[in-house]
């Protein structure tokens, strides 16, 4: 099912639900038992699987990459939004190609990183050297942030043609902070620490297209299903759907906006945010607009505003006055064929699913319209995506309510139930967001 779609073409032409990319079953296979080999191979695009994970509070999705000399797998979280990687190296790291990044150098500079003089405490090791730079390294599923050394390291990841996985390639000098064990507390068991696929330069999409000289680009498809795996593109396409389609040039787009500041108000460093946002102009349900205060969803100098898309919550997040807009508004569109029931947490809108019929879209249930760049480009929610199953007969709607702007920064967050499923591509060097009409 589509997230952008035209005026002209409100169905989609293809379901991923149905249309899986070709390799999805061999990549599952391949992934796991291959022996990731460095070669001098330039490749046209790299390729991940992700994994839905729902083993701690947050539901989570999960990616490996292959790094150190010896190799080892390494296990991380998905951020599209985070700015970089980082890896708990307290624990069992051990690389002969591990390289501190000491102040003054062009790593530090790249990175951004400030210097750190302190003593390291023991013998020089991966996260403990003298006179290194340092970033913080942000869990941003339970809120906590640490110092650790930036440093680089191999990273060897498989590579594609867009219809199956290619050989493995290694980038021999990926920066990374390194940070201690306790910050991976909320992340799943095994996880090592968070990639970070946001527009910074060191970010995983710009590091990967700088090592192999492609495009900065990426696309993402996350899996609704714990059962089958998603896939995360570094570079370009071809995109291969069943049956031997290619859709990358059947993406539509609408512009990413820069946020300039990376902390709403005042920002010392004056970073542009490395988040993905995009240009909302109003929301309309059943083709109805709802009436909402559209003041709120630009950004203003000082970083507040504006709709950012996210991995991190699980579902979309709502302003009070924007989220009470829409579900006044998607209560009377769905009318009272399927009664409000008792709210279920974090949901504040459910429904009785008896009446509620099934389509090859979701649920039965009104379309809700993020209206963008004009009103005939939209980001179109079925109800796949907008309704969530909480009990054999009871159906929420999966936005949450997320105080007043006091409390939210950013009045609308994209989360990633309304992701699933649909192939998104992030385009940095042309800032634009595509997906399938």
């Amino acid at each position: 099912m589509p997230l952008l779609s035209t005026r002209n073409n409100k169905m989609p032409s293809l379901t991923f639900p149905v249309h899986f990319l070709l390799f999805f079953f061999f990549f599952s296979i391949f992934f796991y038992h291959s022996t990731a080999q460095t070669t001098s191979f330039r490749p046209k695009a790299l390729v991940l699987p992700i994994i839905k994970d729902t083993s701690t509070n947050n539901i989570q999705y999960l990616t490996k990459i292959n790094q150190r000399t010896p190799l080892v797998p390494i296990k991380l979280t998905v951020d599209l939004g985070g700015d970089s990687l980082w890896v708990d190296c307290e624990t069992g790291y051990v690389s002969s190609s591990y390289k501190p990044a000491f102040c003054g150098s062009a790593t530090c500079s790249l990175a951004k990183a400030p210097c750190n003089s302190g003593m390291c405490p023991s013998d020089p090791k991966p996260g403990c050297y003298n006179n290194t730079c340092i970033l913080s390294a942000d869990n941003t599923f339970v809120y906590l942030g640490t110092p650790g050394d930036v440093g680089s390291d191999v990273v060897s990841v498989p590579s594609t043609d867009g219809t199956n996985p290619g050989r493995y390639v290694s980038a021999p000098k990926f920066i990374f902070t390194c940070a201690p064990s306790f910050i991976t507390v909320g992340l799943p068991n095994h996880v090592k620490g968070i990639a970070g696929l946001g527009r910074a330069k060191i970010g995983l999409p710009s590091q990967f297209a700088a090592a192999f000289s492609f495009k900065r680009k990426f696309a993402v498809c996350l899996s609704s299903s714990t059962r089958s795996n998603g896939v995360l593109f570094f570079g370009d396409g071809p995109y291969i759907f069943l049956p031997n389609k290619e859709v990358s040039n059947s993406l539509i787009y609408t512009p990413l906006l820069l946020n300039p500041k990376t902390l709403p108000g005042i920002d010392i460093k004056q970073e542009p945010s490395p988040k993905y946002f995009i240009g909302v102009k109003s929301i309309k349900i059943n083709d109805k607009a709802v009436p909402v205060n559209t003041s709120l969803l630009r950004i203003d100098r000082l970083g507040l505003g504006g709709t950012t898309i996210s991995t991190v919550h699980p579902y979309t997040i709502m302003e009070t006055s924007i989220y009470s807009a829409v579900i006044h508004a998607f209560v009377k569109e769905l009318g009272g064929h399927a009664p409000r029931v008792s709210a279920v947490a974090p949901f504040g809108a459910c429904f009785s699913s008896k009446n509620i019929g099934g389509t090859r879209v979701g649920p039965a249930v009104p379309t809700i319209d993020l209206v963008l760049q004009n009103q005939n480009v939209f980001w179109r929610i079925f109800g796949a995506n907008s309704m969530v199953r909480v009990s054999d007969d009871v159906l929420c709607l999966g936005f949450v309510d997320g105080g007043d702007t006091s409390a939210m920064k950013h009045p609308i967050v994209l989360g990633a139930y309304q992701l699933e499923d649909n192939l998104l591509q992030f385009d940095l060097a042309s800032s634009r967001l595509g997906s399938l009409c």
